[in-house]
């Protein structure tokens, strides 16, 4: 989570008001999850998107009336901190429940074995959706079964019962572009044996495969 000052409650910086609502544009309660939306524009704000002013408008102010729509989750604290919890849109709905795929990721993160990891959704015939995890482990530590179980639980104690993720796959890479960012599409693809699409901006292609060989030997396991 990035906690970014200042909030209604606190003098703003360069004009800058900033809320977080919920699905009707109203103020929730001090940490309490909602999107996070700008009351008013500040200098240097995107104007549009280049040849479709139509989706700027669509995508960024009639979200939430009156107000820019960042698309992203967010809680404030008492202190009037903003934390940003992740994409809005990267949600994967489990059992009529939502969860940002960052929330589970920053609980695997704070785990002393983790250095990355990507969290994605699969379907799932009875929950609609559930979330498999790829992690890198941190030198000194080793993937096992017994670990696999330790930061699942971890993370159910870190988010809740419900955010239980259905699988973990230990890698040495995760695909990303050429500025470092994880290329989750690509990720999701893997896991869910779709078409990878364009790859061109990709890290290291290596990285592709390795994934895609992890989520395989695991449904050759399965098969088993």
């Amino acid at each position: 989570m990035v906690p970014m000052k200042p909030g209604t409650n606190g003098p703003p910086i360069l004009g800058i008001d900033a809320d977080v609502v919920d699905d009707q544009g109203n103020s929730v309660p001090v940490k309490t999850r909602g999107y996070l939306i700008i009351r008013k524009p500040w200098p240097g704000m995107p104007l549009t998107i280049y040849k479709d002013p139509e989706r700027y408008v669509k995508t960024y102010w009639s979200r939430i009336p009156n107000s820019f729509y960042a698309g992203d989750y967010a809680v404030k604290d008492e202190d009037g901190y903003f934390w940003i919890l992740g994409r809005a849109d990267e949600v994967i709905k489990v059992a009529g429940h939502r969860l940002g795929t960052y929330e589970l990721e920053s609980a695997l993160i704070q785990h002393e074995a983790v250095d990355e990891s990507a969290v994605v959704g699969i379907p799932d015939p009875v929950k609609g959706e559930v979330p498999i995890a790829f992690v890198i482990l941190r030198s000194g530590y080793k993937p096992s079964e017994e670990l696999k179980e330790k930061l699942k639980e971890w993370v159910r104690n870190m988010v809740g019962p419900i955010a239980t993720i259905s699988e973990i796959y230990f890698v040495t890479k995760l695909p990303k572009t050429r500025s470092a960012k994880i290329m989750r599409r690509v990720v999701k693809a893997v896991a869910t044996n779709s078409p990878i699409g364009d790859v061109t901006t990709l890290e290291d292609e290596a990285s592709v495969e390795e994934v895609r060989k992890a989520y395989y030997e695991f449904k050759e396991e399965l098969r088993k």
